[in-house]
């Protein structure tokens, strides 16, 4: 059966008798429909309260896996049945996760439920509209943008240059014909014509913004302070002189509230917030991080793509901003993927290659290496593919223990929670010889450039940055401004360790070459653009909206 079929079969109970495994009664959630739910704002406040104790709140586990390849990772498959497995031993475990985008739903990518026997449900709701998280954050980035334009339209009394404007507009699609558009065009009253531009709104900084606020009053004063161009004479200007914060705000009223789902085996699941890990943060909010912490003993979590990105960002960026450290990283890896690392070809990936999977290997290293250098313990899980054989298996759990790492087979996509009962033991093993001392890549004094040139080396493998002067004189400036101390969020591929799609396996000794820059002052971070990397990507040629279908009765067919 399909990922969408088995999700179909499946009985879903009540989200509210999910909710009250871990404390939530009904007068905390506002429904939307009967297996999903918001928490209310008040319930927020208190498991916000309780999770910034560190006494008080669960251990954390954070999911990543080695770079991405065309022979699939499964990391929410990993996730989700390590949430199923945990509840399986009788631990209280809840998982916080991303919400999907339209744009890989129906582009090439995929959802963000898991697959086989570990996932999260209702699929079809989560995948598509859910609860208009998304939606709200489009819209709440396109007033900006109208209102933006406006301002100028009307009198422009801020003497706004338009040539300056860095806000763009957002669509939760990939559509590259919006990359790079004129506005404006027209009579008059059509407004004042300039170059404009999209990007997909999962990489909108307004996204992470609702992704790294606490609360509706941080949120405006994210929003406050996001710098959207200069005046004609060069000074920035920042949204809240445009005196409409609380209408954007009012549209992210319930966005901000993390939303609560079930997987197949009935365990309760935050899902909140979808950032890119290539080109934004790649993690979900800090809310439903925190709810979970607050009402689980162990918390199951993830960061997108690979360990160069989403778990590089997650610690340096999310953990510096909520206060809170990973104590284990699971790192997710397959035979299939590590031979496509070492030099495979996708077609020949059902052959036994023990030369290609050492070399492949190499890749897993890098990222097992970068989480060491956060001083967090890691376990590596194997996600086992039918094609797997015994003896690539075992060369890759001997591998791994040479080089001081655990490695564990997961069979959650077969068998659900049950497959992954020992990852869990795992778990619990090294959570409870308390190893993590956790601590950040970089110091928040460094200049934004050392910051850059310290995680091209030490997660990268580079050996030097190259940094246009215009670039340069944008971080001189940003730091003029006042936001030294800010981390950095690196843009790049998530198809390799490297800025360079086409570099596979563990690529080192290069120069990594960073093209442009853009201050995230509402967010808090400064967004480093690498290599040719697109913020708002392209349909496939044979997308996978060419499969979607729905019948009468409403139900969805060939999504996965």
């Amino acid at each position: 059966m399909t990922d969408l079929e088995i999700a179909q079969k499946n009985e879903m109970i009540p989200i509210q008798k999910v909710a009250e495994k871990i404390g939530i009664d009904e007068d905390s959630l506002d429904f939307y429909g009967k297996y999903k739910a918001k928490i209310t704002m008040k319930t927020l406040r208190s498991f916000l309260e309780k999770a910034e104790n560190p006494k008080s709140r669960g251990k954390l586990i954070l999911t990543t896996a080695v770079t991405p390849t065309p022979a699939g990772e499964g990391k929410s498959t990993v996730s989700i049945g390590l949430g199923d497995g945990l509840n399986k031993i009788g631990k209280k475990a809840v998982i916080a996760l991303r919400e999907p985008s339209l744009g890989p739903c129906f582009g090439v990518k995929g959802g963000a439920c898991g697959g086989g026997y570990a996932q999260i449900v209702p699929m079809e709701d989560i995948n598509l509209h859910f609860t208009g998280d998304i939606h709200a954050i489009s819209a709440a980035n396109n007033l900006m943008s109208a209102i933006i334009d406006n301002h100028i339209h009307q009198t422009n009394a801020l003497r706004i240059d338009p040539r300056t404007i860095t806000w763009k507009r957002a669509v939760d699609l990939n559509d590259r014909a919006l990359r790079n558009i004129t506005i404006g065009l027209g009579g008059r009253g059509d407004g004042i014509p300039r170059e404009d531009h999209f990007v997909i709104s999962v990489a909108s900084e307004l996204m992470a913004i609702v992704c790294l606020s606490k609360s509706i009053t941080d949120l405006k004063n994210r929003i406050s302070n996001i710098i959207i161009g200069n005046t004609f004479d060069k000074r920035p200007v920042k949204f809240g002189e445009l005196k409409c914060t609380g209408a954007i705000a009012t549209l992210l009223k319930d966005a901000i509230r993390p939303n609560i789902v079930q997987t197949l085996e009935k365990n309760p699941v935050f899902v909140h917030g979808g950032p890119f890990a290539n080109i934004a943060q790649g993690t979900n909010s800090i809310n439903a991080t925190m709810s979970a912490l607050a009402t689980g003993d162990y918390v199951v979590t993830e960061a997108g793509f690979a360990a160069d990105l989403g778990a590089e960002k997650f610690m340096d960026i999310k953990c510096r901003i909520a206060g809170i450290s990973p104590d284990i990283v699971v790192i997710v890896a397959t035979v299939r993927a590590l031979k496509m690392h070492g030099g495979m070809a996708k077609a020949d990936l059902s052959t036994p290659s023990i030369g290609a999977l050492q070399s492949g290997f190499e890749n897993l290293l890098v990222h097992i290496e970068n989480i060491s250098k956060f001083g967090v313990p890691s376990v590596v899980a194997i996600n086992r593919f039918v094609t797997d054989t015994d003896e690539e298996i075992e060369l890759l759990k001997s591998l791994c223990e040479k080089k001081g790492s655990k490695a564990v087979v997961c069979e959650g996509w077969e068998k659900g929670g049950a497959g992954m009962t020992e990852l869990a033991e795992t778990v619990c093993g090294i959570l409870d010889k308390n190893e993590a001392k956790f601590h950040y890549l970089y110091e928040s004094n460094l200049s934004l450039a050392d910051k850059v040139r310290i995680l091209a080396k030490e997660i990268y493998r580079a050996k030097s940055v190259e940094f246009p002067e215009s670039v340069l004189k944008k971080l001189r400036e940003y730091e003029e401004l006042g936001y030294k101390e800010l981390p950095v969020c690196v843009a790049k591929t998530q198809n390799s360790i490297s800025h360079d799609p086409k570099r596979m396996g563990a690529p080192k000794d290069y120069v990594f070459p960073v093209r442009d820059v853009q201050l995230y002052s509402g967010a808090g971070f400064v967004v480093i653009y690498a290599g040719d990397i697109m913020t708002l990507p392209g349909l496939p040629k044979m997308p996978a909206a060419l499969k979607i279908d729905v019948d009468d009765d409403g139900n969805v067919s060939g999504l996965f």
